[in-house]
């Protein structure tokens, strides 16, 4: 009780304590909520209907999609170029895949596994014929070479690393394939469904014959706006934002852009690194002509292609070389010269051409024994044993290995950054042995029993030592420029001061309209990835930091003129344009007031306008004036709508003037014939083009935020 009493005393204390407690529990949950949905959004890559994707999420699409041209085109690696186009085509695939998965869910279109085996059966979707289940036979896609391969994978365990490994490569490939096939489908009837909404008839058909071949000749009064200065016409405010509200449409973007001016400065090689990097080069000609070891001269100048002196065909030369190799002699060093298109600095020393095969098709037996002289006394009992007639398969099928035969081409060697002793010494063995002949080839792990058993496109093939260098700047030379490109922009940390002393530094500042955060460069620099976060977080009139960036070779500021955000654009921001579709407007209707009162074109002609006869005009072309120089879809028009022999009843405002017509004669064109079944054809051909954009309506509508330029 007594316990209770002092409880009891404490009573408000401890309610205070408590409800401290239970707000401070409360608030720290919130605020790892807060956290937490922090964190999520910041790794966002974009969002599209509202729902959002991960970066993750993102990364692992691109990371399939490289596999896939990994297989289909045999390549390791990619440029950053070649790497910003995949993920560009990633999420261009995303998005179309979201927006079509979007409507087919409301229209209840679905891809079921069966019509899906139906199109695998049928073999005919060109998706197929980029996989290995093509019958080299036929020529099309095999079905039962997929159903044993998928057999096959199901029943591959781990028996064998390697080959469970091709197995999941292929089967990843497949599946890939599988799920972009179902894709394509599952669009195919979303846009067949809108083509067949839009219906043609014979009707419209026969006026589609008649808009391309029936042909007027008609005579034309033209007064160019050009013959009214823009001086004598007043344009106001009101003009302005009538026209905006007409025009409006035409402004709205769908994601938000900015403009900026910016100063990037390349750094250059000085005369003196210039003159420091001929001096090596002028050495290494000296030392090739003096017949020193090649690898060694090309390593001593430290070239950027190293020296393997296997023979290759010109296709594997750098261009600059291969473009004069044909011009030297066997023997012959070049001086120094210069390559712009890469920046380089060259000496080529062409040291031996020959008439060599490009395929060579070979058996192969490694031997290997316990002791150097076990393997020598082995491979020569081997080498003889073939010359002497026996069958190579079946003595490496008892030595446990595979010697069918195999075609290598120059290809699989020739654009290796090195070679090895060994590898050498086998593909000058491939390259110089006759038809039949048995070499036996001592290498550093055993020696190797090759018969080549085929040779065909002779080529010639060029040994050539190449010493290739980049015409660098040196440190001393960067650190002068980082200096003054540093103060620079510590001096004008405005736009007016950029602008104002940049020619006083030797820089030119440029500018870029509507840049938009999908670019992945900043002024086409690479690694501007910085440069371009601080661009879309920037306030307008802000001034970047000093980047450096390029290939270690550009020093950028940006400065941020102009921000246009999603939605319909400012008044001001499209001002120019709207002036100058006003000063159109008025100009025609003096053009018109001057036109009042002609009934013909001699009237027309006695007010001031030229005349001139075009002739075959159609509907379905528009009319090109030379007068004017514009082409004149309302010409067109008109002349479609006034019958031969009469004047057209109005004045018509075109593109470049104000016209006046008459129309002389009209006849179908000469030769043709209607066709009801062909025009038909072309009607719907033309409906389904027009299906095919769908996807930019749908794109318009769905919110879609691209945000990559955050992580990419």
């Amino acid at each position: 009780m007594a316990i209770l009493g002092k409880i009891r005393k404490r009573g408000v204390t401890l309610i205070i304590i408590i409800g401290l407690g239970l707000f401070a529990f409360i608030a720290e949950e919130a605020f790892r909520s807060c956290e937490a949905t922090s964190n999520e959004k910041r790794q966002q890559v974009g969002e599209v209907l509202g729902q959002k994707i991960s970066v993750q999420e993102f990364q692992e699409l691109v990371d399939e999609y490289q596999e896939v041209i990994k297989m289909t085109q045999g390549r390791d690696n990619f440029t950053d170029e070649e790497l910003n186009q995949l993920k560009d085509q990633v999420w261009n695939t995303y998005v179309q895949n979201a927006l079509v998965a979007d409507e087919a869910e409301k229209l209840g279109l679905t891809v079921t596994d069966a019509e899906l085996q139906n199109v695998i059966k049928e073999g005919s979707n060109p998706m197929l014929m980029q996989t290995p289940f093509v019958n080299q036979q036929t020529g099309r896609f095999d079905a039962s070479m997929l159903t044993k391969f998928l057999a096959d994978y199901k029943n591959i365990g781990t028996q064998n690393p390697q080959v469970a490994e091709q197995y999941n490569t292929i089967y990843k490939y497949w599946k890939y394939i599988e799920k972009t096939m179902r894709q394509q489908i599952l669009a195919m009837k979303y846009q067949s469904l809108i083509a067949h909404s839009l219906i043609t008839n014979s009707i419209s058909a026969k006026m589609a014959f008649e808009a391309e071949n029936n042909e007027s000749d008609i005579q034309l009064a033209a007064l160019p706006y050009s013959g009214v200065k823009d001086t004598d016409v007043k344009v106001s405010d009101a003009d302005l934002k009538a026209k905006y509200e007409e025009k409006k449409e035409m402004f709205r973007q769908f994601a938000e852009t900015r403009d900026i001016k910016y100063v990037d400065f390349q750094v250059v090689a000085s005369d003196a690194d210039r003159k420091e990097l001929l001096k090596t080069m002028t050495d290494a000609q000296a030392a090739l002509e003096k017949g020193d070891a090649p690898a060694e001269v090309v390593r001593k100048a430290q070239s950027q292609i190293a020296y393997t002196g296997i023979a290759v065909t010109k296709n594997a030369l750098p261009y600059d070389i291969k473009n004069r190799i044909d011009s030297m002699s066997v023997g012959e060093t070049t001086k120094p010269f210069e390559t712009a298109s890469d920046n380089t600095l060259n000496v080529v020393k062409l040291i031996s051409k020959a008439s060599l095969p490009d395929s060579v098709e070979c058996r192969q037996l490694f031997v290997a024994g316990a002791t150097a002289d076990e393997t020598a006394k082995r491979a020569d009992s081997i080498y003889n044993a073939i010359k002497g007639g026996a069958d190579i398969e079946a003595l490496a099928k008892k030595y446990g290995q595979d010697a069918t035969k195999r075609w290598i081409t120059s290809s699989m060697y020739e654009n290796s950054p090195s070679i090895d002793a060994d590898t050498k010494a086998l593909i000058e063995a491939f390259n110089t042995s006759a038809v039949g002949e048995v070499k036996n080839l001592s290498v550093s792990q055993g020696n190797i029993i090759l018969v080549v058993t085929d040779r065909k496109a002779m080529k010639d093939k060029y040994v050539v030592a190449i010493v290739k260098h980049s015409i660098d700047f040196s440190k001393t030379t960067y650190s002068a420029a980082y200096n003054k490109f540093s103060q620079f922009v510590s001096e004008n940390q405005t736009i007016d001061g950029l602008e104002k002393n940049a020619a006083k530094y030797g820089f030119k500042v440029l500018e870029r309209a509507d840049m938009s955060s999908a670019e992945h460069y900043v002024a086409g620099v690479r690694a501007t990835r910085d440069a371009m976060k601080w661009v879309f977080d920037a306030e307008k009139g802000q001034i970047s930091p000093l980047y450096e960036c390029g290939n270690n070779d550009h020093l950028l500021v940006v400065a941020v003129t102009n921000i246009h955000k999603e939605g319909y654009r400012k008044l001001e921001d499209v001002k120019d344009m709207l002036k100058a579709e006003v000063i159109k407007d008025k100009k025609f209707e003096l053009l018109k007031s001057k036109l009042a009162g002609a009934k013909s074109i001699a009237d027309a002609k006695a007010k001031g306008a030229q005349e001139l006869t075009v002739s075959q005009v159609t509907f379905a072309a528009p009319v090109f004036v030379q007068a004017t120089g514009a082409s004149e879809p309302a010409l067109s028009g008109a002349v479609a709508a006034t019958k031969a022999g009469q004047m057209c009843s109005h004045v018509v405002k075109g593109n470049g003037g104000a016209y006046m017509l008459k129309v002389i004669k009209s006849q179908a064109r000469q030769g043709a014939k209607y066709d009801e079944k062909v025009y038909t054809q072309k009607l719907n051909q033309q409906a389904l083009q027009a299906a095919g954009r769908f996807m930019n309506e749908l794109y318009m509508n769905a919110g879609v935020k691209d945000k990559r330029y955050l992580f990419f």
